[in-house]
Formats: C-alpha cells, structure tokens, sequence
C-alpha cells in the first residue's frame, strides 16, 4: 500500500524549493564577477521570491478537501520525506564553477529539470480528489524558468 499525499503537502514543498532556488542564486551572485552578472542573479533570486509568493497564494486557495491527509502521520514525516527529496534533486549544494555564468545558469537548467520530473512524480501520488490537477500549475511556473534560463543561456 502507498502513501497518497494532497496538493497542499505538495505546494508546501513548492515554497521551499522556490526557497532553495532564490538562495542559490544569491550565493552564485556573490561568486561571480561584473554587475551586471550579480543584477542579473539577483533578479533570478527574486522571481524565485515571487514564485514562492505564488505559490503561497495557489496553497491558500486550495479547498479544505484538497488539504486532507489521508495517511496517519502524527509525526509529521511525509513532510520530512518530500523536504528531503527536495534537498537531494533539487537546487542542491553541489560543486561546479560559481565564477561562470554559463555554470551557474547550465546548473540551474538542470535543478529546474529535476524540479519538474519531482513534481510530475508527485502527480502519481496525489489523488484526484486531493488536488492532483492544481500539480499542473506548479509544473507549468517550473517550465517557464526553464525557457528563460534557457534564453539567457543562449545569449551568453
């Protein structure tokens, strides 16, 4: 037998990968050199910020039958278990060149990616009557980072 978990869990774990992403890109501002590179990180960083407020905002609209927990967790470890998923594929610390924007932004094409291929297997574990289809909006914020990081990376 599974564990089934709701879209609120889920959009919870939303929030603190966005979290993980406007850090890391605030760490890679303070690494790389010329202004414009650290404005432009830095202005990564806080779309993050926005899509952690948007996220916030999509989990605060979500119906009371979308928050239920189906599984006895008095604990509280699905959510350690979701957070540590997070922490280990997306937007982790990992060794790489945090002087090249190239890099950083190859990076964090990658932790966007993995942030996808997170939420999609999510989907699977959500059930219809929890919020499964509210996954898709989260999925869809996740997409457009990649087509602008991708964007920029084709400039550099």
């Amino acid at each position: 037998m599974g564990i089934d978990f709701n879209a609120d869990e889920i959009f919870e774990i939303a929030v603190y990968i966005e979290q993980n992403g406007a850090d890391f890109y605030r760490k890679a501002a303070e690494s790389i050199s010329g202004k414009y590179n650290k404005d432009l990180l830095l202005h990564l960083a806080e779309m993050e910020d926005e899509h952690e407020q948007t996220f916030k905002k999509l989990r605060s609209e979500l119906s009371e039958k979308e928050k239920i927990t189906t599984t006895f967790d008095p604990e509280g470890e699905s959510e350690y278990y979701l957070r540590a998923l997070a922490d280990t594929r997306v937007f982790y610390e990992k060794k790489f060149d945090t002087t090249s924007l190239k890099e950083i932004f190859k990076e964090a094409i990658t932790a966007e990616k993995d942030s996808i291929v997170f939420y999609l297997g999510m989907k699977d574990v959500v059930p219809d009557h929890l919020g499964k289809k509210k996954l898709d909006d989260i999925i869809k914020e996740e997409m457009g980072h990649i087509t602008l990081l991708s964007k920029e990376l084709l400039e550099l």
